[in-house]
């Protein structure tokens, strides 16, 4: 892991599709005297090429970008380079997406709907290594899908219990696709896959279970706080 002194800057990159948002959180992050701005992307690919080159404190990214997701360049990045956290800034509070964020090695998660205040101490925190996702249900811990202590689901990968919880809710492997930023090809393999590991035939069973599951008990628990 990078070692960085007290007195230096965190060192940011940028990655959102519109000029406008990437110049106002510019502008905010260095008003701020311990970060700055040493990298601006357009889109998913270049967003990549950028925090592979410049090998940040930090990459803020959007969920929706024009040639890839926010979630897909999220997982090229740790890839690449293991010492980056990624940060997702998006306006989408929805808990799969937080979960496969988790899972794509994201540090964190952040509505842009927060503070000037709250948005500059999330940074901060991932800058240094720390976790905050947070969503509209509060603080979560990236392990936070590897805590269920349901028999079956510990069976799933993380995304599969997203998923899993979607069949629940009745979307159609299409509007799942959509919701997870996944190709509908993608889904129904999840699907095959999880149906398997849990011992059912039919989708319906899958659905049947996650809503007993979720009548006994919240899946979503605050664990921090920033």
């Amino acid at each position: 892991m990078k070692s960085r002194s007290a007195s230096m800057s965190s060192t940011i990159v940028l990655v959102d599709d519109h000029h406008i948002v990437r110049s106002g959180l510019k502008a905010l992050i260095e008003s701020a005297p311990d970060m700055k701005v040493v990298g601006e992307a357009e889109s998913g690919r270049v967003g990549v090429q950028e925090a592979t080159r410049l090998t940040p404190d930090a990459v803020v990214m959007d969920l929706r970008l024009p040639d890839m997701s926010g979630i897909e360049a999220c997982h090229e990045i740790v890839t690449r380079a293991p010492d980056v956290n990624v940060l997702i800034l998006t306006s989408y509070a929805d808990r799969a997406a937080v979960r496969a964020a988790a899972t794509a090695g994201a540090s964190g998660y952040l509505l842009k709907q927060v503070t000037a205040f709250e948005l500059l101490e999330t940074i901060r925190r991932v800058a240094s290594g720390g976790e905050a996702f947070v969503t509209d249900r509060g603080v979560m811990g990236a392990q936070e899908a590897e805590e269920e202590n349901d028999p079956l689901l510990l069976r799933l990968s993380p995304r599969e219990r997203a998923i899993a919880g979607h069949i629940a809710a009745g979307l159609t492997n299409r509007e799942i696709a959509e919701e997870m930023f996944l190709a509908e090809k993608t889904v129904k393999n999840y699907v095959s896959h999880l149906l398997t590991k849990m011992g059912f035939t039919r989708r319906s069973e899958a659905a049947a279970y996650m809503a007993r599951l979720d009548a006994e008990t919240s899946r979503w628990a605050t664990v921090d706080s920033l």
